[in-house]
């Protein structure tokens, strides 16, 4: 009953994207009413409706006086045992605060604009996968982490390829010539259609963004800088499934055998001769030969070093049709179409879609674009001589996770930066870096600057939150919910679980003091033997009949054999009507499962002992410790209750 308390006063998050979405109200908020206050701390009308109607959706049978009063004691109550916890300082712990704060983390996505950005990729994403577009490339390799001179000596090389093909060069001689991707000396830059997910998301960004016949600007991947030269459009075609029958080639093998067995095979085929059973004894791919050639369904550009293969796979038109021979670098191959697969309506992949977004690199890069508008929207300027001067401090031991910020110095009160009127000395970035500092690959200088940078955003953040509490009210009501319902956890695990639980002498008096409501009907002390082996069964009845609890207990442990104890009714399990109802060992089978049933003691209807009925006696106990602790908290902390709010709520939540 405790546990069922606390789950309805706190912390369940249901529905709760929709939830924020829908709540948002640009009315003028109502001015505060007190409900009660505990200790001098106010409790809102607000606060209390807001919770009793969370925790009583789709319920009008608890919109009664008395319901209504019932959960305004209980959340007296409440109140009372998480100002007790606070008194104690168990919301400064190291454990609470990392614990709400993964919470929080939790509890405010909905709210930031991260979320509309993530729906609005998913869309962008699944519009495209409609289009495949075909495209060549030219590419200035150029690392990440390159330096600053190294990097615009490659931009300036692109700028000038994508000049020489606007003033007329032709796109292929020049890829031919001038990219820095291996393959372009045969491709000549060339990459076939492709769709959505498929190339790293900046350049996906630039072939869906320019028009066909067209040369984009210079692109950064981690590749390096390209330039995209968009050939053409068209609807996608989804994804096939076909089998193939292979015979390799190479220098190892007999060419000219090879072509002639592929042909031999393609007659058979026409013959009539099984699929299944050609594929089993001539394939020479040991993956796929013994379930009849068949490869997972793939799409566009999934086989683009094999353009024969995906060629003739997408040429096929009905399931069952086979295609003629044909040669890759592999081998020669016979193909037959299984299935042609759509694209899936929105609705049916946008779960699946999401996942594989959320991990894909655009949504890294969406979100450095949104921490842009947010630098901007915040009106984020940054002191370049402090900054510059504080990246300089890094050394080996940062990257180590172990470097000592000079927090006690002068500089720790030079300004960092400002978002609008509020100004960050750097000493909080030291702090920030202090205790966020981990082993890195990066050069010192450049993972200093990845921490300014997320030090920044968290400061942003803090920025966002406080927006998001003024004009979301149900918000700050869900962090207070978690928070409360934390601390109440704590507290009620160490003044009334643990200690009923622990407090044997306790537990035996109260049992004593009220025996009376411990009665049962007839009823046995068993303990019941379950396996679907009905001989290992039968071995272990000897065993039980022996009555060494040891050599029962390893002989259940090494069978496998499950194993539980209790005292039970006849009607509590079906397999004891199946059984005899008397003291002994008893076997019996109830739908496909075996059971040994070891009848201990049958009880007459009466009082249970203090074994049988402890765990009863131990819930019981744990409410009388609860309301006597209560009794004491209301002597501690004042508790005043404001019958207008009473009569507030009241009225608000009838109505």
């Amino acid at each position: 009953m405790i546990r069922r308390a606390i789950l309805l006063l706190c912390c369940s998050a249901i529905l709760l994207p929709a939830f924020a979405q829908s709540t948002k109200s640009k009315s003028k908020a109502p001015k505060p009413v007190t409900v009660f206050s505990v200790n001098g701390k106010p409790t809102t009308a607000a606060e209390f409706i807001y919770l009793y109607r969370k925790n009583h959706q789709n319920k009008q049978t608890d919109y009664t006086t008395e319901k209504i009063q019932e959960y305004l004691d209980l959340f007296i109550n409440f109140k009372l045992k998480v100002e007790e916890a606070r008194s104690r300082g168990m919301d400064t712990t190291a454990a609470f605060r990392k614990e709400f704060a993964q919470y929080k983390e939790e509890l405010r996505k909905p709210y930031l604009p991260d979320a509309s950005m993530a729906d609005s990729l998913v869309s962008l994403t699944y519009e495209r996968l409609k289009t495949e577009v075909k495209a060549a490339h030219i590419l200035v390799t150029v690392k990440p982490d390159a330096e600053p001179q190294d990097t615009l000596k490659a931009f300036e090389k692109i700028t000038a390829i994508r000049k020489r093909i606007l003033a007329g060069e032709d796109f292929e001689t020049v890829a031919t010539d001038a990219s820095e991707d291996p393959s372009a000396k045969t491709n000549k830059g060339l990459l076939g259609y492709f769709t959505a997910l498929q190339m790293v998301y900046p350049f996906e960004n630039a072939a869906y963004n320019t028009t066909p016949g067209e040369i984009s600007q210079p692109l950064r991947t981690r590749f390096g800088y390209h330039v995209v030269k968009v050939l053409e459009r068209r609807p996608a075609r989804g994804e096939v499934e076909v089998s193939h029958i292979m015979i390799r080639t190479g220098q190892d093998a007999d060419n000219e055998k090879a072509r002639n067995t592929i042909f031999d095979i393609h007659d058979k085929l026409r013959g009539g001769v099984a699929w299944t059973d050609l594929c089993r004894e001539f394939s020479e791919d040991p993956g796929t030969k013994e379930n009849g050639g068949r490869l997972r369904p793939f799409g566009v550009g999934a086989m683009a070093n094999v353009p024969e293969f995906e060629q003739t796979a997408f040429s096929l038109r009905e399931p069952g049709e086979i295609s003629d021979p044909f040669q890759t670098q592999y081998g020669w191959h016979i193909m037959r179409l299984e299935r042609r697969i759509p694209l899936p309506s929105f609705e049916e992949i946008r779960a699946s879609l999401k996942n594989r977004v959320t991990r894909d690199e655009r949504t890294q890069v969406s979100k450095q674009a949104l921490q842009a508008r947010l630098r901007t929207k915040y009106d984020f300027r940054e002191n370049l001589a402090v900054k510059n001067k504080l990246l300089a401090t890094a050394d080996s031991a940062l990257t180590q996770g172990k470097w000592k910020a000079p927090g006690a110095s002068k500089a720790s009160k030079d300004i960092l930066f400002s978002l609008g009127a509020t100004q960050y000395p750097a000493g909080g970035f030291f702090s920030y870096v202090q205790e966020n500092q981990q082993s890195s690959a990066l050069p010192p200088g450049k993972y200093l600057d990845q921490l300014y940078n997320d030090y920044v955003g968290q400061c942003i953040l803090e920025k966002q939150e406080a927006s998001i509490l003024r004009e979301n009210p149900e918000y700050s009501f869900l962090l207070k919910e978690y928070y409360e319902g934390i601390l109440l956890f704590e507290i009620m695990e160490d003044e009334v679980w643990n200690k009923a639980s622990e407090d044997s002498v306790g537990q035996v008096r109260y049992y004593a003091s009220h025996q009376r409501d411990y009665q049962a009907g007839e009823r046995a002390k068993v303990t019941l033997f379950s396996s679907s082996n009905e001989e290992d069964l039968a071995n272990l009845a000897p065993v039980v009949r022996s009555g060494d609890e040891q050599k029962i207990s390893q002989f259940a442990t090494a069978r496998r054999i499950r194993t539980e104890s209790g005292y039970y009714k006849k009607d509590d399990k079906a397999i004891f009507g199946k059984i005899p109802w008397v003291e002994g060992v008893h076997s019996g089978e109830n739908n496909g499962m075996y059971y040994l049933a070891w009848l201990k003691n049958i009880l007459a209807p009466g009082p249970m002992s203090f074994e049988e009925a402890r765990a009863g006696v131990i819930s019981d106990y744990q409410n009388e410790v609860e309301k006597n602790w209560i009794v004491l908290l209301k002597k501690k902390y004042p508790v005043k209750v404001n019958e207008k709010g009473k009569r507030y709520i009241f009225e608000q939540l009838r109505n």
